[in-house]
């Protein structure tokens, strides 16, 4: 008896995983479902919670050439791009990656708190005298 195969049946699998680190020469850019959510110091092992990239999503990858042409790439950077971050007017762009790795489970458990907002001033109210 012959099967018949549903086109859904000939995709590959949805991807489960939500880590992924995209590395550069001197640093590691660790993110959960798209977001930036802790950047390392590849020397010293650190977390560096002020980095620009934190908390700010992954736009894409730029491709240097060395006749200087860019060319962009709007789904998930490759080895040999840089990483682009937009935001705000505040571009950011990355070395060119070396490897993208999957994280041990104990460095995700290790990742840093994200940064807090500060707190927003509550207004006093005034009080009608009667």
């Amino acid at each position: 008896m012959e099967t018949i195969e549903s086109p859904e049946s000939k995709r590959p699998p949805k991807e489960r995983r939500r880590h992924r680190v995209y590395v550069t020469r001197n640093t590691e850019y660790h993110f959960r479902d798209g977001f930036c959510v802790a950047v390392r110091d590849r020397r010293s092992g650190d977390f560096l919670p002020g980095h620009l990239a934190v908390q700010r999503r992954l736009h894409g990858g730029l491709k240097f050439f060395a006749n200087g042409a860019i060319v962009p790439n709007a789904g998930d950077p490759k080895p040999g791009e840089a990483l682009y971050f937009a935001a705000d007017g505040r571009d950011l762009v990355t070395s060119p990656l070396e490897s993208i790795e999957r994280p041990a489970k104990a460095l995700v458990e290790a990742y840093p708190e994200p940064p807090r907002p500060p707190p927003v001033p509550t207004r006093m109210k005034r009080h009608s005298a009667s």
